[in-house]
């Protein structure tokens, strides 16, 4: 059994543990909690899956169109590259149009993180291996902390900083544990603790060890992940070993399996490492792209039209509008039913297969009526016999 410190109590999570009341999932390491935009992450928080987009971040548009497919898919966070200035200058349109919060990704440029934070990101995300000026990331603080943004200070056992790697002898636990709370320090003396900490390791046993140690040293939250995992298979695989190992220990406030694959498939792996551990449990989530210039329906008003008709249903569905005809179709497939809506039509999709066709206006009625049946076989099947409508 895992001891952990006295000054780290257990609790329990009061938001998502147990998919039944008979089998909880793992008692949570105790954990400050923070604000990523409108979710709260750490404490007794829901655990969120993140992936990230592959997309060049400053065609905004494909990049947004990236980011629903991911929602769709059960992404409660996502993270965006900002190697450019053009990929900077791009971030407030995409925190603006994007439906879950956007962290922007920076190494090196310490201005495109002053640019994120003022674009309105949720959060940005520092290395110091390759930020290495102190009184940037003090400013940094400064300036997060009056725009309410989150900081994650992701360390990596591949982009160690040149002194920790020569004190320690390599990207070992220790160095990689070191190099994290140093940063922190720079920003706890400006006054923010709106910290979440990664330590990542391509290797799942020196990645375990790292996060052990580091959950006995701080209470910030802790965000997983195995760094360039592999492709699909062998990347799932280390993923789950190491992701899947912290979280049954309580370690860990949200989570990001990296695949050389694409970032839908890192969602359903995050997602099932949750579900398999009763660390998340599935109800009913509308999702919808932001709306581009390719979009020939109003998605707001359609998918909040969505949202209400679905009030009260209560089932593991995710139901997805989607307003484009180009990307649309794909992004539906990857809920359990969903719309591609264009030229005054949907096409209705259900677990990836097209059942129907109907007019824009009956687009709402259709999807009520089959996520109702689809909530009610999914009710039969668990041998409940209570209506499906609250």
């Amino acid at each position: 059994m895992t001891t952990f410190p006295a000054h780290l109590p257990m609790v329990p999570d009061a938001g998502a543990l147990s998919s039944s009341p008979d089998s909880p999932g793992p008692v949570r390491r105790a954990s400050r909690k923070i604000r990523l935009g409108p979710l709260e992450v750490g404490g007794d928080a829901p655990i969120p899956v993140q992936t990230m987009t592959v997309t060049p971040t400053h065609e905004a548009d494909l990049t947004l169109q990236a980011i629903a497919a991911a929602q769709a898919a059960g992404a409660d966070i996502v993270r965006v590259a900002v190697p450019r200035r053009e990929d900077a200058e791009a971030l407030g349109y995409i925190a603006e149009h994007a439906r879950i919060p956007v962290i922007a990704d920076i190494h090196f440029q310490w201005k495109y993180a002053v640019m994120a934070i003022e674009a309105g990101c949720a959060g940005v995300r520092i290395n110091p291996g390759n930020i290495k000026k102190h009184d940037k990331v003090a400013l940094l603080g400064k300036l997060a902390d009056e725009a309410g943004v989150a900081i994650r200070i992701g360390v990596n056992g591949g982009s160690l900083e040149d002194a920790i790697l020569e004190e320690f002898g390599g990207p070992t636990p220790e160095a990689m544990v070191e190099s994290a709370l140093r940063e922190t320090r720079l920003l706890e003396d400006v006054g923010f603790h709106d910290t979440k900490i990664s330590v990542k390791h391509s290797d799942p046993w020196v990645m375990i060890q790292t996060y052990r140690l580091l959950a006995e040293r701080t209470d910030y939250p802790l965000h997983l992940g195995v760094t360039e995992a592999g492709p699909l298979k062998t990347g799932s695989i280390k993923s789950a070993v190491g992701i899947g190992t912290l979280l049954a220990e309580g370690i860990g406030d949200t989570i990001r399996v990296s695949l050389s694959a694409d970032p839908v498939e890192e969602v359903k792996a995050g997602i099932a490492i949750l579900e398999s551990l009763h660390l998340r449990q599935r109800g009913l989530d509308v999702v919808s792209c932001p709306s581009c210039g390719r979009a020939q329906v109003d998605v707001w008003t359609l998918a909040e039209d969505v949202q209400k008709g679905l009030e009260g249903i209560e089932a593991p569905l995710r139901v997805a509008v989607m307003g484009c005809v180009v990307n649309g179709p794909g992004e539906a497939r990857e809920a359990d039913l969903g719309v591609a809506a264009g030229n005054g039509k949907g096409d209705i999709i259900k677990k990836g297969e097209k059942i129907a066709t109907v007019r824009e206006e009956d687009i709402v009625e259709a999807l009520v009526h089959y996520a109702t049946e689809m909530a009610e076989e999914i009710r039969a099947e668990r041998g409940e016999g209570s209506p499906v409508v609250a």
